[in-house]
């Protein structure tokens, strides 16, 4: 499965629906600029579709990062709380924030695909 994309610009990797992997995209880190602190959800919390379930901080601004998906926290990303920096130099890669197990997969349907949040992401 391809990462999909929601209007609130975090991705989610449903490879593994056990533990799909969620971070914010490379148009949020462009607009946020230098990202100097997030806070991370706490493994084995819940949250609903589209509830905030973190803060990312920067020089510029602080945006919610949002759950793209129902579900429940299996991981965090700890390096990426030593070092925010990470969300921008690999937003994709080793910038991911959290592991969610989804509750429910046919979430992802409502979600975008590349093609459609990169348009969409122009146009905002």
């Amino acid at each position: 499965m391809s990462i999909q994309y929601s209007k609130e610009h975090e991705w989610i990797n449903a490879a593994d629906t056990n533990a799909a992997v969620v971070g914010i995209t490379l148009h949020a880190q462009d607009a946020l600029g230098d990202v100097v602190f997030v806070d991370l959800p706490a493994v084995g919390a819940t949250f609903k579709q589209g509830e905030v379930a973190g803060v990312v901080e920067s020089v510029k601004a602080a945006a919610d990062v949002y759950m793209p998906v129902t579900g429940e926290i299996v991981e965090v990303n700890e390096a990426l709380r030593a070092d925010p920096a990470l969300a921008n130099s690999d937003p994709l890669g080793a910038g991911w924030f959290f592991k969610v197990r989804m509750s429910d997969a046919g979430e992802l349907a409502g979600l975008m695909g590349e093609t459609a949040y990169n348009d969409f992401a122009s146009n905002s």
